[in-house]
């Protein structure tokens, strides 16, 4: 809890206005904004009286800013968990923009070589670090558990919360773990859950996993007023068309998201050959690379991103002027969240999906690229434990390094429904899958000091190297060291081959267990191996996911087919918010403006038209305002006013204020 010193007793209102003033000198110190947005200052206020939270905003509400204002304010560290490296350390590097110390915020995660975790931990230790970014398998780690058990936490802050609900788009089984780590640090520390895209059911299921059902909610609505939505259909000249729309908005950012990497490729080339500056980005480019074009998109070196869904979370970019998606994503929430991108700076922005008449059916067949059947997830089981080496009965907590595009060429097995086979098997419990990270090399010395010392074995040239090593990393008899193989061998003057051969003739030899550095996918199993056909996969898993993915995407279908509800109240209404009004300006709130009747409507019909209107558009006990009826009326401006009169007079609705409801 935030406490303040006071020179005397004041009033609990003076107390109040102390706290106000303290808080907007710090927004303005800490993040150069002169006053708050929204539900921001009430949320702060809330953590800061020591109290769970759970904050719902749109994208580019500026969440973030609800926990990273009261950790800096408040004693002890802020534990931050985050799904993606990019994104923890695009928020580290916002955060030490307007302080003068780069400690005050740190990553946690294995992107980081030893010296670099040593580092951070030593700038916990020492109190200059107020956040700390961990992701969820980060924050599990035994070593780090423990670690934190002695530092003082301020908060827990759970980004993207909605990774830790199976009813959501993006279920990620790790983050069921957060709450038990939680207890272990230390109980009575508030919590901060924050997302952007959670239906009511996805909602419950946060606050009923993090343990937080008595805390207070915060729920912004999720109306991007700023945004024009649109559904386009493709023409035979598809491409065509989104280059005459991105020259039409020419020198304006841009993100085009597309669902392949070869379509990612082919797209930004042909915009590049049509004089458009764009770059392709997808998770087939190496990381220099897509950092790269991340950086020249963020400092307007190139105006488009064409992209996958790898692009976009936490890029801090306010004015992307257009979203366009070249094929609808699985889910209104994907779609909402990768459109709310566009006009963070509240500025007007468009968000355009491009369909066609098949786009149903290849939408639908994701239900059975992301659940292929149970006999074939048995197959992918039995074929990677044989390919990984794995006996009958063995493996339990072991870590492989998986060549997986190899494993499914040489099977012959098809990509997608491989990759979706091993993803359901982690969500199972069978292994815990990692997708490729830069492991940096490990070491661990396989026999106690003395048996090392009485080895007549080694060579000159390994005693030496063995020497160093022996001096360079603590640890190394009890637990995986990470080691660099330049700095080994600038240290003793030969060449990064010598020491890679000395080093697989020690763990040859069983001296050492030497794991080179690697950029391959990585499975730990969680179970002994046993025949595929006996694994138990749960409804849960298989079943029910399934169905919902089915929901979610026969939802999206129906965003794109409507013609006659507004797409803003389409989206609004699928995460809860019911009272929405017709935005105005979307595709099909334009199309029933145009579709008005021409003035040689007779009053008559006039006033039929308009009840038959309010029936449709007034909710029930609610009241609907004259200037929303009125942008959607189909009767004409000329009778529009004189029909309602008439409406008035017989009581068929009643004016209030400057809205009407039904009686």
């Amino acid at each position: 809890m935030y406490k303040i010193s006071y020179p005397y007793n004041p009033s609990a209102l003076t107390k109040k206005l102390i706290l106000k003033l303290i808080l907007s000198e710090e927004l303005k110190k800490k993040f150069g904004f002169d006053t708050f947005k929204g539900n921001q200052e009430a949320i702060i206020n809330n953590v800061l009286a020591g109290k769970d939270t759970f904050v719902l905003m749109p994208t580019g509400g500026g969440k973030s800013l609800c926990y990273q204002l009261p950790a800096q304010l408040l004693d002890g560290l802020a534990i931050v968990v985050s799904p993606l490296i990019a994104l923890m350390k695009n928020q580290v590097d916002a955060i030490r923009t307007f302080s003068e110390f780069a400690s005050i915020a740190h990553f946690l995660n294995s992107s980081l070589k030893k010296d670099q975790i040593e580092e951070v931990k030593a700038d916990v230790l020492s109190g200059k670090t107020k956040l700390l970014y961990v992701a969820p398998e980060s924050l599990a780690k035994e070593e780090n558990v423990e670690f934190l058990r002695n530092i003082k936490i301020s908060l827990y802050a759970i980004d993207e919360a909605h990774c830790i609900s199976e009813w959501g788009h993006d279920f990620r089984p790790e983050y069921r773990n957060i709450k038990t780590i939680i207890e272990r640090l230390g109980s009575n520390i508030p919590i901060v859950a924050l997302t952007a895209t959670a239906t009511p059911k996805v909602q419950e299921d946060i606050l009923k996993n993090l343990g937080m059902l008595e805390a207070n909610v915060f729920k912004s609505s999720f109306n991007r007023p700023n945004l024009y939505y649109e559904v386009r259909p493709k023409t035979k000249n598809v491409d065509a068309d989104i280059i005459r729309f991105v020259k039409q908005n020419s020198k304006k950012s841009g993100i085009i998201y597309c669902l392949s990497r070869k379509k990612v490729e082919d797209l930004a080339q042909t915009l590049q050959v049509n004089g458009i500056s764009a770059v392709p980005y997808h998770a087939g480019l190496d990381a220099k690379t897509r950092a790269k074009h991340q950086d020249m998109f963020l400092m307007e070196e190139v105006d488009v991103v064409v992209a996958t869904i790898a692009f976009g979370m936490g890029i801090d970019k306010p004015d992307v002027r257009s979203v366009i998606h070249w094929m609808l994503p699985s889910s209104p929430e994907e779609y909402f969240q990768e459109a709310g991108r566009a006009g963070r700076d509240g500025k007007k922005s468009f968000a355009v999906a491009l369909v066609d008449k098949r786009d149903p059916m290849l939408i639908r067949r994701r239900i059975n690229e992301e659940f292929p059947s149970r006999e074939f997830l048995s197959d992918v089981y039995d074929q990677l434990t044989s390919y990984l080496g794995v006996g009958m009965g063995e493996g339990f907590l072991r870590t492989f390094l998986v060549d997986i595009e190899r494993f499914i060429k040489l099977n012959k097995l098809s990509p997608i429904y491989t990759m979706s086979a091993i993803r359901l098997l982690d969500i199972a419990g069978v292994w815990e899958y990692r997708d490729k990270e830069d492991q940096h090399s490990r070491l661990l010395f396989t026999i106690d000091r003395e048996a090392l010392y009485n080895n007549a074995s080694l060579s000159p040239a390994s005693d030496t190297l063995i020497q160093f090593l022996l001096r360079r990393y603590t640890g190394i008899f009890t637990e995986y060291v990470f080691i660099e193989e330049d700095t080994i061998a600038r240290a003793l003057n030969c060449s990064v081959e010598e020491v890679y051969l000395m080093l697989v003739d020690l763990s040859r030899s069983n001296v050492v267990h030497y794991v080179p550095r690697s950029s391959l996918p990585k499975l730990f199993l969680l179970t002994r191996r046993e025949e595929g056909r006996h694994l138990l996969i749960s409804q849960e898993v298989y079943e029910v996911r399934r169905e919902r993915l089915a929901e979610r995407i026969e939802a999206i279908i129906a965003y794109a087919a409507a013609s006659d509800t507004c797409r803003s109240q389409q989206l609004l209404r699928y995460f809860g918010e019911e009272e929405s009004e017709p935005c105005g300006m979307c595709d099909v709130c334009l199309s029933h403006r145009n579709k008005r009747p021409s003035s040689s409507m007779s009053l008559s019909q006039a006033v039929v038209l308009l009840q038959e209107e309010a029936e449709a558009l007034i909710p029930k006990g609610k009241a609907l305002p004259l200037v929303s009826w009125r942008e959607q009326s189909r009767v004409p401006s000329s009778l529009f006013f004189e029909a309602l009169q008439q409406l008035l007079a017989k009581g068929r609705v009643i004016l209030d204020g400057d809205s009407c409801r039904i009686p």
